[in-house]
């Protein structure tokens, strides 16, 4: 999609990782053919920024011969998955993906924005996460699939995944999904019992503390080429995990204390702004950033009433409008304001800071 500063271009790694030889040839890519610049998306995805028309072909071959992408674009759509980012090589989390991945061809093309998360590790890790379709464990330990707003899922197995995934999309468009673009708000009877609810979900701190690295938070979820390609050096990292949480998990990497705690980040979101979203009106990061040590709780800034950068409500919402800011408490951008019209410095002044 075009963006205020070139295309936007998205990666979804098969796996949800980057080896280090993959971090480094993307990097090298978003520099060849982009502005530098990588973001990191809520859907545990990547985002190559300023591609030019020109470049747009070749950096697909690039990421192509990577393996970071399907040289078929219709299999690149189907692949939607977000895996939970504690994941590990042979455990159901992958073996889902990877017979879903075999089994691409036979899964009907959904739309854009529908998401399967693969959660099935002990207790799921990512409800809180956007998606349409989740494979999740149950209490008792067993493999359920759930639709998402549906508080109960089927039985489901590593073997049979790929085959129950497909018959509920292929239900999922029969009986009008398509129309509502969603399946939290697709109210069709299910096709089958769904008589089984997931386990409660694991804190992020657990699953943090017992991933395969430390976590590094990356500020407002953007890092540049040369950032990532430090990162993937480090000692002893073999790999970099996608999160959802706007930073990477170092898997073998150094000791947690000597990377960044996600706690200050993960309450802040801040989408690109103007000028790099033409739908954006206001500046947004610097603002952010700014405003962050004066206020307790979740803060969204948002360059317009989209809300991109966090769908769910903060306690804090700014949300920009012809140049200047609309002011909302637990709430998402766009909802009706308690202020309008604000400028950055009288946001700062209300806060506390002239």
């Amino acid at each position: 999609m075009m963006a205020g500063d070139g295309l936007l271009v998205r990666v979804r790694p098969p796996l949800g990782r980057l080896t280090v030889p993959q971090a480094i040839g993307l990097a090298e890519a978003a520099r060849l053919h982009g502005n530098g610049l990588v973001d990191l998306t809520n859907r545990a995805a990547l985002q190559l920024r300023g591609v030019t028309e020109q470049g747009h072909g070749p950096l697909l071959r690039h990421l192509v011969a990577l393996g970071l992408a399907d040289h078929d674009p219709a299999r690149e759509a189907r692949r939607n998955f977000l895996l939970a980012p504690d994941s590990s090589p042979g455990d159901d989390t992958e073996s889902v993906a990877l017979s879903l991945i075999a089994h691409i061809d036979e899964l009907p093309q959904l739309p854009s924005k529908i998401g399967i998360a693969i959660d099935a590790g002990p207790a799921p890790c990512l409800a809180a996460v956007p998606a349409d379709f989740r494979f999740e464990r149950s209490e008792a330990g067993r493999l359920l699939l759930r639709v998402e707003g549906r508080p109960l899922g089927s039985h489901t197995s590593v073997e049979t995944a790929a085959r129950d995934l497909i018959a509920l999309a292929r239900w999922f468009l029969a009986t009008g999904g398509g129309a509502s673009g969603r399946a939290a708000r697709h109210e069709a009877p299910l096709p089958t019992a769904a008589d089984i609810a997931p386990a409660p979900s694991r804190p992020l701190s657990q699953l943090l503390a017992e991933a395969s690295g430390p976590f590094h938070g990356i500020p407002f979820g953007q890092l540049d080429a040369d950032s990532l390609i430090a990162l993937a050096g480090e000692p002893h990292v073999t790999a970099l995990r996608l999160t959802p949480w706007r930073g990477l998990i170092l898997e073998g990497g150094a000791d947690r204390a000597e990377h960044a705690s996600p706690d200050g980040l993960l309450r802040v979101d801040a989408c690109p702004g103007a000028p790099a979203c033409p739908q954006a009106s206001v500046e947004t990061r610097g603002l952010a950033t700014r405003l962050a040590p004066l206020v307790e709780g979740s803060l969204h800034v948002s360059g317009c009433a989209k809300g991109c950068a966090r769908q769910r409500p903060a306690g804090l919402v700014l949300t920009g409008r012809q140049g200047r800011f609309d002011l909302s408490r637990n709430a998402r951008a766009g909802s009706p304001p308690e202020t309008t019209g604000l400028t950055a410095r009288q946001i700062l002044a209300l806060f506390g800071r002239p």
